[in-house]
């Protein structure tokens, strides 16, 4: 796989998991909607993907190295990537209740760093155990985080 589009795909899954996950907790913990989960879901999907894959594209452009064809590659590959899989946490909305869809949420969410880091590993010959723990702990601190915030939303209406 080419380093643009692999950029594009780990730039792109990431964001759209730590992103998504966080926003499915914090406001299913702070309005209990589902319509405002998948307002949010889909905002990250289309805006959010929009703009990550704008970064993408302008921070790629500050490589001289870089072709326009490698430039055009990571944008694309990041707003495919991170719409994809933002769009694939409708589904645990869409098919359960409250309190399961952020189990589910959750457990999706690092069963896909864990594949994605794995390969990562694999990759760059490293130690798969060492790569996905640090991610996955960086991403334990994104569920907490987004549930004493959305406990804080809840708060305030």
């Amino acid at each position: 796989m080419k380093d643009s589009i692999k950029k594009g795909l780990g730039f792109g899954l990431t964001s759209s998991i730590i992103t998504t996950l966080g926003l499915i907790i914090s406001l299913s913990f702070g309005t209990r909607s589902e319509a405002a989960v998948i307002g949010g879901i889909l905002t990250i999907a289309i805006a959010d993907a929009l703009a990550d894959s704008l970064g993408i594209h302008i921070s790629e452009e500050v490589n001289p190295e870089n072709s326009n064809k490698q430039i055009w590659a990571a944008t694309f590959s990041t707003l495919f990537n991170k719409s994809f899989f933002a769009l694939t946490f409708l589904i645990p909305v869409l098919l359960f209740d409250y309190p399961t869809t952020i189990i589910v949420s959750i457990i999706w969410a690092f069963l896909l760093l864990i594949i994605f880091n794995y390969y990562i590993a694999i990759d760059k010959k490293a130690a798969p155990l060492k790569l996905i723990g640090e991610h996955l702990f960086i991403a334990t601190l994104v569920v907490i985080a987004s549930h004493y915030l959305g406990r804080l939303i809840s708060l305030l209406n």
